[in-house]
């Protein structure tokens, strides 16, 4: 990975919540394999990026993969937990706001996720840091759109106030995480990898200062979890999430072991392809733009 930072090669950022928090084990230590796979295949390096014993790692060798999967007690770091947790000598996985920060202060340009966070449903003051970091963050994100558990309009307002551009891949409809239509509209539709490279390369050549460039790949529809059992999981969700006082970093780890949970884990398999097409993607981009 260092290697081809120094050469200006293809490098693609990977998070880490999604192998400490959001999969369950053994489940997540496979997919994590899968993920830097599939970046490779593409013909780009992955970095999977994380905090152990308080020191920022980007890029994990299999034995640091395997201790963050199989490790109780990870704690999961946004952007501004970074420096506590070096005080504390702690382990960390990294949420898209700590992993886009990192990325983009060891120069890679493009970060592959499954879903955003964003502005919670019910709950317009409880806002995800991810937005206010991509704001100030010149890294483009491939990801499924904002977890459909949020307020998908809020957060995309909210987007647009912040000067985050955001654009569908092949769609000018927004995906819904789970969902490959959240039923809201996007502005731009960018269609190939060499596309996205060109935006990527422009926004740093215009010597103007950018945010991070959101590009939202839906699933096909063939692939979404079924909409009605979506809409019902997503409704008694929020109902245990009330009746349980869950709120803060807790809502949505809670709400993604719900619908793993009531569906039957038909949602963990839409979430592993949503983040093994966003790695191919985000791979070729990343080709295209070295």
């Amino acid at each position: 990975m260092a290697d081809a930072l120094a050469a200006a090669g293809p490098v693609v950022a990977l998070e880490s919540t999604i192998i400490a928090h959001g999969l369950p084990r053994p489940d997540n230590l496979k997919v994590a394999r899968e993920i830097e796979a599939t970046v490779r295949a593409a013909g780009a390096v992955p970095a999977t990026i994380a905090v152990l014993g308080g020191q920022v790692h980007v890029g994990l060798d299999d034995d640091q993969l395997t201790y963050l999967a199989s490790t109780d007690g990870v704690t999961k770091l946004s952007a501004r937990d970074l420096a506590l947790a070096a005080a504390k000598g702690v382990d960390g996985a990294t949420t898209v706001a700590a992993t886009s920060a990192v990325a983009a202060a060891a120069g890679i340009r493009v970060f592959a996720t499954g879903g955003l966070g964003g502005v919670h449903r019910d709950a317009p003051y409880d806002e995800s840091a991810d937005l206010i970091t991509l704001a100030r963050t010149p890294i483009a994100v491939v990801c499924a759109g904002v977890k459909s558990i949020l307020d998908v309009g809020a957060t995309l307002e909210r987007l647009e106030t912040l000067g985050v551009a955001v654009a569908g891949y092949g769609t000018l409809r927004f995906p819904g995480f789970y969902l490959s239509d959240s039923g809201f509209p996007v502005d731009w539709s960018l269609e190939s990898p060499d596309e996205v490279a060109r935006a990527i390369i422009a926004r740093t050549a215009q010597g103007v200062h950018h945010g991070a460039l959101v590009l939202a790949n839906p699933l096909p529809e063939a692939e979404q979890l079924d909409p009605a059992l979506h809409d019902r999981t997503l409704a008694e969700g929020m109902a245990a999430l009330e009746a349980g006082g869950v709120t803060g970093k807790a809502v949505t780890p809670f709400l993604l072991a719900w619908f793993h949970e009531h569906t039957g884990g038909a949602s963990l398999d839409v979430n592993v392809r949503i983040i093994l097409r966003n790695a191919d993607l985000a791979a070729r981009i990343a080709v295209a733009a070295a």
